[in-house]
């Protein structure tokens, strides 16, 4: 076999393993999580489904904070509820979680990528997102001041597309293992600051930390700003400082990583922007599962917990 054809042998693996890290392999949390089952919606003639986790401690007196989990492309509302913990968290904090599916188990996150019918037919996720928000406002006591989205990959390329298109309802947004898209950037026009936590792997072998196309193989799955250039977006958009409070984390794991915080101070309407970088880590969740080999995925760091640090990010920022 020559080299060339090792390497692309090598990128359909990668992308194999990055669709079972998010609808097959997750298995950390129990199984019972998530038992809720799925609730669905029409929009725009579409049966839309997700699944909702409500705390025990709900009150419907109370206002709460909604939480939006979005999956990685290929993946699942369910496995995400197992991968990520949030269930567990939402009851330990008394935040609502809720897990949409995209159309196919993909997200239109504006990449224009024509593979799948999420990008090929244009699906407007961000309708559905809103419509989906209006619905749980009406079923519990929502506090709309403080409603978030993260996500994996092309989940967390989602959340970056709805803080541009829904910035009138989203306070902040947390981005894992993504960039924003070259077309998206050309496009986004928030109406109001939004505060962004970005984390990423340096040696992200998807995303690329410096940019450029995804690529599968020969196909080309779209193009992505750098993440520095990501973040330089979101600080620009809110007017934060431009210059970063910068600190390492304690490397407490024997993990091959390493946790670069940078802090951009506070701007428009008490937002800010915090990169994560995970020096030396890859396309992965911090903290969760090492859904494949490091070869293929690069590595995931345990010194932090993107669940964790996600949670505090959104409970310090409020919609004014």
């Amino acid at each position: 076999m020559t080299s060339t054809s090792v390497n692309t042998l090598k990128i359909a693996l990668v992308s194999l393993m990055v669709v079972s890290f998010i609808s097959g392999c997750a298995r950390q949390q129990s199984s019972t999580e998530g038992a809720e089952g799925y609730n669905s919606i029409e929009v725009d003639g579409l049966t839309r489904t997700y699944i909702a986790h409500v705390p025990p401690s709900y009150d419907e007196m109370t206002p709460t904070p909604l939480v939006l989990v979005l999956h990685g492309g290929g993946g699942s509302a369910q496995k995400m509820v197992n991968f990520t913990g949030f269930n567990t968290l939402s009851d330990q904090e008394g935040f609502i979680v809720v897990y949409p599916n995209g159309v196919e188990n993909h997200w239109n996150d504006g990449r224009g990528v024509h593979k799948y019918r999420a990008h090929r037919e244009n699906i407007d996720d961000v309708t559905f997102i809103s419509a989906l928000i209006d619905r749980l406002t009406q079923e519990y006591t929502i506090d709309e001041t403080r409603i978030y989205a993260t996500g994996i990959s092309n989940g967390a390329m989602m959340s970056c597309r709805l803080a541009c298109e829904l910035s009138e309802r989203i306070a902040a947004i947390a981005m894992v293992a993504g960039a924003m898209s070259e077309e998206l950037s050309a496009a986004c026009s928030p109406s109001r600051p939004v505060s962004v936590l970005v984390m990423s792997g340096t040696d992200d072998p998807l995303v690329l930390w410096e940019g450029g196309n995804i690529q599968f193989g020969r196909q080309n799955l779209g193009t992505t700003l750098s993440v520095p250039d990501t973040v330089m977006y979101w600080v620009t958009h809110n007017n934060c400082s431009l210059t970063p409070a910068v600190t390492w984390l304690p490397d407490t794991q024997e993990d091959g990583t390493q946790v670069r915080k940078e802090v951009y101070n506070r701007g428009k309407e008490g937002t800010e922007v915090i990169l994560y970088a995970i020096e030396g880590g890859g396309h992965t969740w911090p903290g969760g599962l090492q859904y494949a080999s490091k070869r293929l995925i690069g590595r995931t760091c345990y010194d932090i917990t993107a669940t964790e640090i996600i949670w505090q990010f959104f409970s310090e920022h409020t919609r004014e």
